[in-house]
């Protein structure tokens, strides 16, 4: 990533793209970039966010308005991942599942009983996860959760995580892209949690099989 002679604005990469949005936008470019950011989650909040508030700092929007925005961006991003899943239907993902190896419907049936007595802290603590604070919004509407509850924890857990952040670039001035670093690391431990856990239920699933097989008729 290159930067500019000061050493503290991008003008190249992700970062360079979220700052150009900004200028030519302001404060509603900061919102589009997360907006997307939640359609593609490649894209990284923990870059644009703190740049927001490095650009709040530097004069060129207000905090309140980052601030506004970008969570308005986060809502925006996660009403369009579920109207996805409301329109992939529950009936498409059973018979998607069912021809899955190692998934039952079963498994599905658990997930979704879970869903219903969880799915409110599911999308508001989902929301400060990186990966799933997007993907969290595609379940909920699948399980055609009420839109009311849906976007009151959308707004409540992407405002903490976006003013955390925001806030986090706009005291850091000039160093506003050490927060990437730190949320890097936190990213890669979630995604190694999620890998390990997928290995085990893999694991899991192929000895109970193995031994059904073996099993007497």
């Amino acid at each position: 990533m290159a930067y500019t002679a000061s050493g503290s604005e991008p003008v190249g990469g992700i970062a360079g793209w979220a700052t150009d949005l900004m200028d030519t936008l302001g404060a509603p470019g900061a919102g589009l970039a997360i907006a997307l950011e939640n359609l593609f989650p490649p894209l990284p909040s923990e870059v644009i966010l703190p740049l927001a508030g490095f650009t709040a700092a530097q004069g060129r929007m207000s905090l309140a308005a980052a601030l506004v925005f970008t969570t308005l961006g986060s809502v925006v991003g996660a009403l369009a991942l579920y109207g996805i899943g409301a329109l992939i239907g529950r009936d498409r993902i059973r018979r998607l599942v069912a021809r899955l190896p190692l998934v039952k419907l079963s498994d599905l049936d658990r997930t979704e009983a879970w869903f219903a007595r969880h799915g409110a802290k599911a999308v508001f603590f989902g929301r400060m996860i990186p990966i799933f604070r997007s993907l969290i919004s595609v379940p909920a509407g699948l399980e055609r959760m009420r839109m009311t509850t849906f976007l009151l924890y959308t707004t409540l857990g992407s405002l903490l995580w976006n003013t955390a952040f925001v806030l986090a670039g706009y005291q850091l001035g000039d160093n506003w892209r050490t927060v990437e670093d730190y949320v890097g690391m936190y990213s890669k431990v979630v995604v190694a949690l999620a890998a390990v856990a997928v290995a085990v239920f893999v694991a899991v699933r192929v000895v109970r099989e193995r031994r059904k097989a073996r099993m007497p008729a």
